[in-house]
């Protein structure tokens, strides 16, 4: 028996795990970074074109389900392959032409831009707080996964709902909620990354965008909401 050689085995392949564990979170974060690109000029190309005026509520509605749904199909069945990024890519360049018609609405009212710029700021406020925590917190956090599924599954039906009813507190409400559970997604999709439950760096920055797309336009919600019935 070569004792040397069987207890080496053991280290290297835990050095081999950490370092592949960073290596897609380093990834992750990149292409998070690069995906605000096409976020943002998808939205600039949204306002300044009057994307807004050319689909109606409810057409926007059904061509946002299907346009995002489909992107998330797509990327997901070729995240091993190198259509993977530019399949991303463009779906967060639809995402922000998609975001545009809200923020035309906020960018409307007074201190529009203020409102904007505090929703950006609340957002990587979130994101980095939550970024700390998935390192110093050593538990498993696998057992969140159900119910933060479970609970954005119920917040989607009560907006589908709500897209009919037309309540102004029920979606002040509603976008608090969100804020909170996608909040709570960022910090588990980022833990998985770290405890190597998730290998894939395409389908990790997929949960952290959609999440972090998420938290930001709850808050213009919010913040608009608050602002318009001062």
């Amino acid at each position: 028996m070569n004792l040397n050689h069987d207890l080496a085995t053991p280290v290297m392949g835990s050095a081999t795990a950490v370092a592949q564990r960073n290596r897609v979170l380093r990834n992750t974060y990149w292409l998070l970074a690069l995906s605000m690109i096409p976020t943002v000029l998808g939205a600039w190309i949204g306002l300044v074109s009057g994307f807004n005026n050319v689909l109606t509520p409810g057409i926007g509605l059904i061509v946002f389900m299907v346009g995002a749904y489909g992107f998330i199909f797509a990327i997901e069945k070729k995240k091993n392959s190198a259509a993977g990024v530019p399949l991303l890519l463009g779906f967060t360049f639809f995402m922000g032409l998609m975001l545009s018609r809200m923020l035309a609405v906020v960018l409307g009212m007074n201190n529009g831009t203020g409102l904007v710029m505090t929703a950006f700021t609340g957002t990587a406020a979130i994101f980095g707080g939550m970024a700390l925590l998935s390192t110093m917190i050593k538990r498993d956090l696998s057992s969140m996964g159900k119910w933060l599924f479970i609970g954005a599954i119920m917040l989607v039906v009560a907006m589908l709902a709500n897209f009919f009813i037309q309540s102004s507190a029920l979606m002040l409400t509603l976008s608090v909620l969100a804020i909170g559970i996608f909040s709570a997604f960022i910090l588990y999709d980022l833990k998985r990354v770290r405890d190597g439950e998730e290998d894939n760096y395409i389908t990790a920055t997929l949960g952290v965008y959609l999440s972090l797309y998420n938290v930001f336009q709850s808050l213009l919600a919010v913040l608009g909401l608050t602002s318009s019935s001062d």
